[in-house]
């Protein structure tokens, strides 16, 4: 067992939290990491217990074109202010660590820069991909090379060099060295050389016996990634689709479907593919908005809280705010945000008391971190499983109806469950217990006795009931500027392809990954929905 076996992740985009201009102007440092030191105790306070937070280091715009990977960004600060957040973390039992930015480097990376001066005869030619100087491009370097997403302002690094390798492994012991980091969310995972990978995994055994290695990968077979040899673990977009769609639809069956596979994945066992489970990010649409019935805030939450996995709470979002993409722009997903404007959120605003609550009882009651994962009950409006662990089971419950519904399930060596949300208490008859679960609610039934009673006061008020939450978000200016658009091999833009387009699309770029499945190839072939295939294509680049 290590520390990310228990983890609760809360996520922090930076640069969009403590206001950072858009552009860097590589001036003095303005030390607005700072400002986030306040959000460890409420961080913790809902019970979290790691921080996945970047881009931090130096880099042009929005943080992932990054300049020097061992300088803070300008714009948040100075080295020290990264020490001392990390540092003043640990001291409140929170890990932390940071997004790397390995797959690419911005223009103004040392390396690059040298290519643009020195050309043919620069020595860092070869760190980068296809360096073609018959070329061009447009920025008029007189050369051309490879990209990431199409975007030149993203230059790729060849992996293959054992110089880049070695450069980007001490990148990593410098981290741990002068901050004292936990471990590394690898940006852009699924686009990485397994060799590199692995190179990356031995550094991080060698630099801590605990230290965490977790990659955005967006489709395909997890555990190609997720294993002993490259990382230990993995985005769930599967489960991040699933978790709203299945709601939204009123499909309790593509959840569990998603949540077999994937445990199927890991050899059917609880520690086989630990995912990193999240509703939101800054790359995607607040979950408050893509819900079609906010109410249902509360089931998506128990859901991602109890299944097999590491949860994750994205900024802002246990405020139940806003977030939609707006003209091509993220800049919604990624506001900043006063904490004093919410300083009773955990007393009076029924999102944040309800992700207070799931903390608590995910930090409690250990069967929702190693339990085995078993499924109960399936309708499309209703979902049960049990985590079993010990001998007891720990049964979840949820229900996406506008009505109450009653379910009678089996359970393991207990007399009476006691309902962690809702504090109701149920007898066990012939081996089973009977629970009525609320319209779009859902609740964890716990053996009495696994935990003590004080251990639940966090918990004890009910969230029967989620009711909308007014939102108080900045309001973001988005600029009136062309938009990059992301087309197909014809150049037609993907909101105008048919449904029929965006699935080859999609398998297309799946196969850039490595096999597809015949499970893979059903899933893009079952989503018949334009508007999430959309969101699906763009979601590789």
């Amino acid at each position: 067992m290590a520390w990310y076996d228990e983890a609760v992740f809360y996520h922090i985009y930076p640069l969009g939290l403590t206001d950072a201009p858009k552009e860097n102007s590589y001036s003095e440092p303005v030390h607005r990491l700072n400002t986030l030191v306040p959000w460890i105790s409420h961080i913790k306070g809902i019970g979290c217990n790691a921080i996945y937070i970047g881009p931090l280091f130096e880099s042009v715009g929005h943080g992932y074109e990054t300049t020097n990977y061992k300088k803070l960004d300008s714009r948040l600060g100075t080295n020290d202010d990264l020490t001392n957040f990390v540092k003043e973390c640990h001291a409140q039992g929170i890990r932390v660590i940071l997004d790397g930015v390995f797959n690419h480097v911005g223009r103004d990376f040392f390396a690059f820069k040298d290519v643009k001066q020195n050309r043919e005869q620069s020595r860092y030619t070869g760190w980068f991909c296809n360096v073609n100087f018959w070329g061009n491009n447009e920025y008029n370097d007189g050369f051309s090379y490879n990209n990431w997403g199409g975007y030149n302002l993203l230059v790729k690094l060849n992996q293959k060099n054992p110089e880049v390798r070695d450069y980007i492994c001490d990148v990593i012991r410098f981290w741990v060295k002068e901050f004292d980091i936990d471990g590394i969310r690898l940006d852009a995972a699924d686009v990485l050389d397994f060799d590199y990978m692995k190179s990356l995994r031995h550094v991080a055994n060698e630099v801590k016996s605990d230290f965490w290695l977790m990659g955005e990968v967006i489709h395909g077979d997890y555990i190609r990634w997720a294993n002993e040899n490259t990382l230990h673990s993995v985005t769930n977009y599967h489960l991040h689709k699933a978790l709203y769609s299945g709601h939204n639809d009123h499909n309790y069956f593509e959840i569990a479907h998603t949540v077999k596979r994937l445990y199927e994945m890991g050899g059917n066992r609880p520690d086989g593919l630990k995912l990193y489970n999240f509703v939101d990010n800054h790359d995607v649409e607040r979950i408050y908005t893509k819900l079609n019935n906010k109410a249902h805030f509360m089931p998506v939450h128990i859901l991602m809280y109890t299944l097999p996995g590491i949860p994750s709470v994205y900024y802002g979002s246990e405020f139940g705010i806003e977030g939609r993409k707006e003209r091509g722009s993220d800049a919604s997903l990624r506001p900043a945000i006063a904490l004093c404007d919410y300083k009773d959120a955990t007393s009076n605003n029924p999102c944040t008391k309800l992700i207070t609550a799931l903390g608590a009882a995910r930090q409690k009651i250990k069967a929702l971190s190693y339990g085995e994962y078993k499924e109960l009950m399936l309708t499309t409006r209703q979902y049960a499983f049990a985590r079993n662990l010990g001998g007891q089971s720990v049964v979840v419950t949820v229900n996406n109806d506008d009505n109450s519904f009653t379910m009678t399930l089996p359970v393991q060596n207990a007399a009476e469950y006691i309902g962690v949300l809702s504090g109701e208490k149920v007898a066990v008859n012939n081996g089973c217990i009977t629970v009525t679960v609320k319209e779009n609610s859902g609740e964890i039934w716990v053996p009495e006795g696994i935990c003590e009673k004080e251990e639940f006061e966090v918990v004890d008020e009910a969230v029967n009931v989620m009711p909308e939450v007014v939102n108080i978000v900045p309001e973001v200016v988005v600029p009136e500027t062309p938009v990059l658009s992301q087309t197909n091999t014809d150049n037609k833009p993907y909101e105008d392809m048919s449904v029929e387009e965006l699935q080859q699309a999609i398998i297309e770029r799946m196969a850039k990954n490595g096999p597809v499945t015949d499970r893979m190839r059903q899933d893009v072939i079952e989503n018949i929905y334009h508007n999430s295939l959309v969101t699906w294509i763009k979601s590789f680049n």
